[in-house]
């Protein structure tokens, strides 16, 4: 358990994942300020990242190889959705307010409840259902999810509402999905 990717498979990529999200969240917490609003902003890009290659390549065959697979999956998908909006509303507020702090702290806990589940129900059940060339395919999928994401915000990130208003998480998510599906080599 001593490095972050120690396998070359999508499960143990992924849950290196969800490491880096955990210490994201208590970097977040232990920060204020301009310091706490960039860690925010890795956090919500290591989940943008995180969410795309689920949902385009574990959720996938997840649904395909597991007995239970489309229950696990739509059980995670509606735990997603919820850390989504929740996500999107924790990004209206003051980042020093006692209201982001509450939010954030039932955020932290909801997302890690979540990784937890999928550890358990999916990531570790795929490892054991699919052949290791596919879960090396797939990690490779999965890293290239992580070095398409978008690493900076929105220009003017000193300019609050303006960032509001182009719902950076949804952003994020979106462009981290286009990359992954090759629409960004389109026009436009």
């Amino acid at each position: 358990m001593g490095t972050m990717s120690t396998g070359k498979d999508v499960v143990s990529f992924l849950k290196g994942q969800h490491e880096q999200v955990k210490a994201l969240f208590q970097e977040v917490t232990a920060k204020t300020g301009k310091d706490r609003e960039e860690a925010f902003y890795r956090l919500r890009r290591m989940l943008a990242v995180h969410e795309t290659a689920e949902e385009e390549i574990v959720h996938p065959a997840a649904r395909r190889t597991l007995p239970d697979g489309e229950a696990v999956v739509n059980a995670r998908l509606h735990e997603e959705h919820e850390a989504k909006e929740a996500l999107t509303a924790i990004e209206k507020l003051d980042i020093d307010s006692a209201e982001f702090e509450n939010a954030f702290r039932k955020l932290k806990a909801d997302v890690i409840s979540h990784a937890e589940a999928e550890e358990r129900e999916e990531f570790n059940e795929l490892a054991l259902s699919l052949e290791p060339a596919r879960l090396e395919r797939m990690r490779k999928a999965a890293e290239f999810a992580e070095s398409v994401a978008p690493t900076r915000p929105h220009a003017g990130v000193e300019s609050a509402t303006a960032n509001m208003l182009a719902g950076p998480f949804a952003a994020m998510l979106d462009r981290t999905r286009d990359a992954l599906s090759g629409k960004s080599h389109g026009p436009g």
